[in-house]
């Protein structure tokens, strides 16, 4: 599936919308903000535009939302299956994330992503909401946490305060990894759907 076909488009927009009139921000306002141009975000918000990585996380600093809150349909009830092959993927210069799944317990949200770097990449973000946690399965990954640099290897895991700049490089071919990412639920932008 093109990354930047369908729901994730729609849904973005949908999301978009819906969060900049429930805190009152203008397009204008929102621009200035994220630092994406007012035209792009009116393309966002029409559902033709191409969202990327950057854009998603630079709208969810912006309006101070979980990622999942731009990019949910709905909550799932019952058993979730998710096909790798199936998942839609959204695109960053290095990076390819395909949600997963959305979790809530105990007062915070967890999101679950298939996180892919692609070989001889940089994937640079400057920040958004949340706590960071990435787990690598495959191939060797360095990260760069607010000018801190490590190295990790299949197995190894590191966590970090999303809101600081960071990067993911591809240090020697692909890399698979899991990223989760957790924010406190008063954050959402709407109610939880219960469970029944």
């Amino acid at each position: 599936m093109d990354p930047q076909e369908g729901p994730v488009r729609e849904t973005l927009a949908t999301n978009v919308k819906r969060a900049r009139g429930r805190k009152g921000v203008s397009l204008s306002e929102l621009a200035r903000l994220s630092g994406i141009s007012k035209a792009t975000l009116s393309q966002v918000e029409a559902g033709s535009g191409n969202p990327t990585i950057e854009t998603v996380f630079s709208l969810s600093r912006a309006l101070e939302l979980p990622i999942s809150d731009l990019l949910e349909r709905g909550q799932p009830e019952g058993l979730t299956v998710v096909r790798g092959a199936e998942a839609e993927v959204l695109s960053g210069a290095g990076v390819d994330l395909r949600p997963l799944q959305t979790v809530e317990a105990g007062g915070m949200i967890f999101e679950i992503y298939d996180q892919r770097v692609r070989a001889d990449s940089r994937q640079d973000s400057l920040g958004h909401a949340g706590r960071e946690h990435t787990v690598v399965q495959e191939g060797r990954l360095g990260v760069t946490v607010d000018g801190h640099e490590v190295e990790l290897g299949a197995g190894d895991y590191v966590a970090f305060d999303a809101a600081l700049p960071h990067a993911y490089t591809a240090l020697d071919g692909p890399v698979r990894s899991v990223l989760f990412l957790h924010y406190e639920a008063a954050r959402r932008s709407r109610p939880a759907v219960p469970h029944r």
